[in-house]
């Protein structure tokens, strides 16, 4: 029933000329329960509870439940068949809810006191971030401390329990202190089985919390307000730091991140207390755990075999192994760098690079230059495809239908490569001829491409080059001049079998 107080003043607004749909809207009550309201013409004092027409046993209910493994389904056709009681689904489930049943009731999260030195919060939420003016999901993960407010924040395009604990040491190492209990929401990453209070954390995780000094703690599920301070960084966040900032790429978000909440944010006065982060944290500190002098940033170990040439392959690069003298190495994947072993011997280590970075050599700088490639390198055609696209609109076109959803061609850049080597070897005014019969027909296999060029060359009307176009034309083009884009000895046609992807 509705209140008094909305009841009068449905009633006041009416006697003030205000249309029934009006009060609805300005109320926010249903348009019905306006006009039952206006139809009484009074008040009604007192709500008038309802009674359920059907009387059921809640110790029963409570035994027959138990019995059924909490399977509602079940529980309803056991009340029916042998306990002869005609009750509906959706009755019996709500009485089922309203009683504490199936539902066990919500306990308050209660309250905690900011206590120095004694926990941190931590958790990660998705942010819409503008890079390069392109809208790009990212997991911003944060840690907090919950007395003096500091907080550190890093963004990440894929977060799993490798990048959990190298954002921890990082954190942690950067103020050299952290907290005695952790608090987290029930993720897999830190969680093993269970939840809440009866949580069993991952032996791993575990054993990584006590080399700094601090467990964890799960909250119990649907009391996220237990990490409120958390949730409201996230808000800072993006209500102060993503508005009105450019970024170009994940390492320039990251290092704005470090500034606004190592710097900026830990010097403004908090806006209901006034306190700042950064002179309370110097009060907490010798309350904190202080961690030891050294502490081992996580790794984790890949197995890989080195290639002919001497490369082993990692993150879309290939990195050289200095004289090899086995046929596989252990890489130690560090939060900043690598480690290439031969068991216990280390041979080499590398920066990692930029996550835009891929297909790159890496050698050691005092190594000679090698020309040799690694096996495994992935071949592009984005020069292959300008050169394409520059010689004739018909060729445009047929490039736009290979690369469309039309096309049944599996390997393009493959496909592409294939059809300039077959444009290097014709003349333009015979591969122009090809690429428009291709596009008339929409053909995608490169093997009756080069059946096409031969019918044009041995046709009753076969293509002629225009006249003046000769050998030394060729030679001046500014392709010609600019060098070879693949090599064309290792890529044959496919008539020939020979082709390396």
């Amino acid at each position: 029933m509705l209140e008094v107080d909305k009841q009068q003043a449905v009633l006041t607004l009416y006697q003030q000329g205000h249309g029934k749909k009006r009060i609805a809207r300005i109320l926010q009550i249903d348009p019905k329960t306006v006009r039952a309201v206006i139809s009484a013409g009074h008040v009604r004092e007192r709500a008038i509870s309802r009674r359920d027409k059907i009387d059921i046993d809640l110790q029963l209910l409570q035994q027959v439940y138990h019995r059924c493994e909490g399977y509602v389904q079940r529980v309803h056709e056991v009340l029916r068949e042998e306990e002869g009681v005609s009750i509906g689904y959706s009755t019996l489930s709500r009485i089922l809810r309203e009683n504490g049943i199936s539902v066990p009731a919500k306990e308050p999260a209660g309250h905690v006191g900011d206590i120095p030195g004694e926990e941190m919060q931590h958790d990660t939420s998705v942010f819409s971030v503008t890079m390069n003016g392109k809208k790009q999901k990212m997991i911003c993960s944060g840690l907090y401390l919950r007395y003096s407010k500091m907080r550190y924040i890093k963004f990440y395009r894929r977060f799993n329990r490798f990048a959990m604990k190298c954002f921890f040491h990082e954190a942690l190492t950067f103020r050299g202190y952290c907290a005695r209990i952790c608090i987290i929401d029930n993720t897999s990453l830190a969680v093993w089985y269970g939840s809440g209070s009866r949580a069993v954390f991952s032996p791993e995780m575990t054993a990584f919390a006590g080399n700094y000094g601090f467990t964890w703690y799960a909250h119990e599920i649907s009391h996220a307000n237990r990490k409120a301070g958390k949730e409201r960084n996230f808000n800072t966040v993006t209500t102060d730091f993503l508005p009105g900032r450019r970024f170009t790429s994940l390492e320039d978000i990251n290092r704005q991140a470090f500034i606004w909440a190592t710097q900026r944010y830990a010097q403004r006065p908090q806006s209901k207390t006034g306190l700042i982060p950064a002179r309370l944290f110097e009060n907490e500190q010798p309350r904190l755990v202080k961690l030891p002098p050294f502490i081992q940033p996580p790794y984790q170990v890949h197995q890989r075999i080195i290639d002919t040439y001497g490369y082993v392959a990692f993150k879309a690069n290939f990195y050289r192994v200095p004289h090899p003298h086995t046929s596989k190495v252990t890489i130690l994947h560090y939060p900043d760098h690598i480690r290439i072993c031969n068991g216990k011997q280390m041979l080499v280590r590398y920066q990692l690079p930029d996550e835009q970075v891929r297909l790159k050599n890496f050698s050691p700088p005092d190594m000679p230059y090698q020309r040799e490639q690694p096996n495994n390198r992935k071949k592009g055609c984005k020069q292959e495809e300008r050169f394409l696209r520059e010689m004739n609109e018909t060729v445009n076109r047929y490039i736009d239908f290979i690369q469309s959803k039309e096309s049944t061609v599996t390997r393009r850049p493959r496909f592409i490569r294939n059809l300039y080597l077959l444009a290097k070897k014709s003349v333009p005014e015979l591969f122009v001829e090809i690429c428009k019969r291709a596009l008339e027909y929409r053909v995608c296999d490169i093997t009756i491409i080069t059946n096409i060029a031969k019918q044009l060359l041995t046709g009753s009307n076969p293509v002629q080059p225009s006249p003046g176009t000769d050998e030394n034309e060729f030679i001046h083009r500014q392709s010609y001049r600019e060098g070879r884009f693949v090599q064309e000895n290792a890529v044959t046609l496919p008539e020939e079998d020979n082709e390396v992807e």
